[in-house]
């Protein structure tokens, strides 16, 4: 096979990134000072990282760059000049999750090499292949996904495919949690992740424990069927771990990626002893192979640490150097000629003349013993031909200068071919603020009135509620067993002239695109639009040639003008204001043509794990279950059978109804009341309250209840 399968290298450090490159990895990914999503990790400043993007390239592998969080739209212009001079020195691609970022790059560094982050929820061939059309040559799938899926990805849409392979699972579809953020305010899409699905959680009255911590993946024993899926990269996860995880984990993956092409698989088989090496360089959870040939399952929780101790840090030393030849020809009174070769790149450079000797010549061994004193540089001698024309002398400074000049103009032409200039991007041309100019869309007109629903009760007392102009029926919802009922309700909306939208699933795979090839003549029948939750369900209307409105709820993240200008290029006609962004941060962004969650339980998970299925069996039916933390506080999981998987929610509500000058001064198309457990009494209780701040412009009282104001106030770093 030409194209051998890329072994990725998390480089968390600069020893890191020489434990990769000694242990055999064709490529690193690693964070600069900046918008990483590994804010703790040992990142290099920009001197240090300029210098690694050379150490990769001259050893022949590669380095793409981890700009993978959310930016603010104050952060955003700034990336510019963060990226630029990577961007110089050839950096090999940039991992983005941001949308805005995507955009961004794409308007100024044209040429550089987008991949989308496992951050961005791609779960589908449908989801890869809208990305592509926005520029993406590489996606990094949903980690969640079978081997039937990820191979449908390489088949139907050709892009480069880039798996994760070993180390840490989260319980939580990456770029889908809140937890750490609202729990806390350390957003793990700001790289901050404090992990708190690791704690000890409990249901009822059971003794509490780890129902969200995951084992670690290990998938080694399926290289030939990844391989063999279309994996174009294997991605190793662990980018804070140490230098000799890294040497041990890619030097495996190295060997049986190796072992596979050499034999195939028939002869393929892992050591056990090699197995259990990989599992001692780090013993924290336990080990599985992942979701690849499952989609959940208790046997993926780490309940308890497992049995045995972490294989002890060894001191090694990172050394790689390029084996070289060379040619070095002396002559009496001409200059000493230095030829170097190395991997189609040749160099000659010339120094100071030899002398014919008069009392000591040099000797062919002593000046090849100088020359080939080449360490504390990245080349090594391999052949070194000596041509000397009779007794000659040279000082040994002479030849010390000549080799450490040759060296150099070698590795300068071997890092040439990766050079970019800054005319290759494009022209920034910032406004009086030095920001670039992005227009910003902004209306005056008073907010429309619009609440979520998740059942037929919740549903039968928003349509009765005069106030409210626009209705969000869950996606649950469109099932045989309450159609007639949905159909009437709808109709009774329609008839008092509110707008009703289907909320489509938060996940939207191959099984979900079936059934709502099923469901699509109801959507059309029944619906004046639809809210997205991922790029799966745009592009499956996109093929349908979906006509109606569609608008982008909040885990579609708008953080900052280029999401804005990103999203006119596609259907999504509006968005919702995301929730980690504080009041002076929506008012930056301009959030006037978007609707924005006043009140709500805040979806702060969306797992392909089941609650249920892990602590006793799956009903196969949509009901709600209730976890509590250390301090006994309740978060309701709804199991959404139908589309298999869970919404864990906030364990207090959203309650903004004494922010309402604040709130209108946003000015938002449209302010959202999330229903979720509540039932239809307590909807009306609440839906009145806002009306009464909202509408009527009353000062309320917020109810003695538990609540939060989310990020509206504070926000995330």
């Amino acid at each position: 096979m030409d194209n051998k399968v890329e072994i990725l290298a998390p480089a968390g450090s600069v020893e890191s990134l020489s434990a990769a490159v000694a242990a055999g990895a064709d490529a690193v990914y690693m964070g600069g000072s900046r918008f990483g999503a590994r804010a703790y990790a040992d990142n290099p400043g920009e001197e240090e990282l300029l210098r690694a993007v050379d150490f990769v390239h001259v050893h022949g592998r590669k380095l793409y760059l981890t700009v993978n969080t959310l930016l603010k739209d104050s952060e955003i212009d700034e990336l510019y000049g963060y990226l630029l001079p990577y961007y110089r020195q050839g950096i090999d691609g940039v991992i983005v999750q941001d949308i805005g970022v995507t955009e961004y790059i794409r308007s100024y560094f044209p040429d550089l090499p987008l991949h989308a982050s496992t951050q961005m929820t791609i779960t589908g061939a449908a989801g890869a292949a809208f990305m592509k059309r926005q520029g993406v040559m590489r996606v990094v799938p949903a980690r969640e996904l079978s081997l039937a899926e990820v191979a449908a990805i390489k088949r139907e849409t050709g892009l480069e495919v880039e798996c994760f392979v070993h180390g840490a699972l989260c319980y939580c579809y990456s770029g889908q949690c809140l937890l750490s953020s609202l729990l806390g305010g350390r957003s793990g899409n700001r790289g901050q992740c404090a992990q708190p699905c690791r704690l000890a959680y409990s249901i009822g009255d059971g003794r509490p424990a780890d129902l969200m911590s995951l084992k670690d993946l290990c998938a080694i024993d399926l290289i030939p069927e990844l391989i063999e899926a279309g994996i174009d990269s294997f991605k190793i996860e662990g980018r804070m771990k140490q230098p000799d995880y890294v040497y041990t984990v890619v030097s495996m993956y190295r060997a049986y990626a190796d072992l596979y092409y050499e034999k195939g698989r028939e002869g393929f088989a892992v050591d056990t002893r090699d197995r259990e090496r990989l599992y001692t360089a780090y013993r924290r959870r336990g080990y599985c192979d992942g979701y690849y040939k499952r989609h959940n399952g208790k046997d993926m929780i780490s309940f308890s640490r497992p049995q045995g101790k972490e294989e002890p840090p060894q001191r090694r030393t990172f050394e790689i150097q390029e084996k070289i030849n060379g040619n070095l020809i002396l002559s009496p009174g001409n200059r000493a000629k230095l030829e170097l070769k190395h991997k189609g790149s040749k160099t000659v450079c010339e120094g100071m003349a030899p002398e014919q000797a008069l009392k000591q010549p040099l000797s062919a061994e002593r000046i090849e013993k100088q020359m080939r004193k080449t360490g504390g540089t990245q080349f090594v001698f391999d052949r070194l031909d000596i041509r000397m024309d009779g007794e000659l002398f040279l000082p040994m400074q002479a030849l010390n200068e000549l080799r450490r000049e040759g060296l150099a103009c070698l590795e300068e032409s071997l890092l040439s071919p990766y050079r970019r200039t800054e005319d290759e991007a494009a022209h920034f041309t910032p406004d009086e603020e030095g920001r670039a100019v992005v227009q910003k869309s902004e209306t005056d007109r008073p907010a429309v009135m619009a609440v979520s629903v998740m059942n037929a009760e919740q549903l039968k007392a928003a349509v009765s509620a005069e106030e409210i102009r626009a209705i969000y029926v869950d996606s649950g919802m469109l099932v045989p067993a309450v159609e007639e009922t949905l159909r009437s309700l709808v109709q009774k909306a329609g008839e008092s002239g509110k707008e009703v939208y289907a909320a489509l699933p938060y996940i939207f795979r191959s099984p979900t695109a079936e059934k709502f090839e099923r469901k699509y003549a109801l959507l059309l029948e029944l619906f004046d639009g639809v809210l997205v939750r991922n790029w799966e369900s745009c592009e499956w209307l996109e093929g349908k040639g979906y006509d109606r409105k569609i608008i982008s709820d909040a885990n579609i993240y708008v953080f900052n003008r280029y999401a804005k200008q990103f999203l006119k290029k596609t259907r999504i006609e509006s968005y919702t204001a995301p929730a980690e962004l504080n009041a002076g941060e929506l008012k930056e962004l301009g959030v006037s043509d978007c609707t924005f969650v006043a009140y709500g339980y805040q979806p702060v998970m969306v797992t392909a794990g089941c609650v249920q299925k892990t602590t006793g069996r799956c009903t196969h039916s949509d009901g709600l279950t209730y976890i509590k933390d250390r301090y006994q506080k309740k978060f309701a999981v709804k199991n959404c059978c139908e589309y298999c998987y869970n919404i864990i929610y906030n364990s207090s509500p959203l309650v903004l109804l004494n922010q309402r000058k604040e709130i209108n001064s946003l000015s938002p198309a449209s302010i959202r009341l999330d229903f979720t457990t509540e039932d239809a009494k307590e909807m009306q209780k609440i839906t009145a309250l806002y009306t009464d701040a909202f509408i009527k412009e009353k000062d309320i009282r917020t109810p003695d209840m538990d609540f939060t104001k989310g990020h509206f106030k504070r926000g995330v770093k």
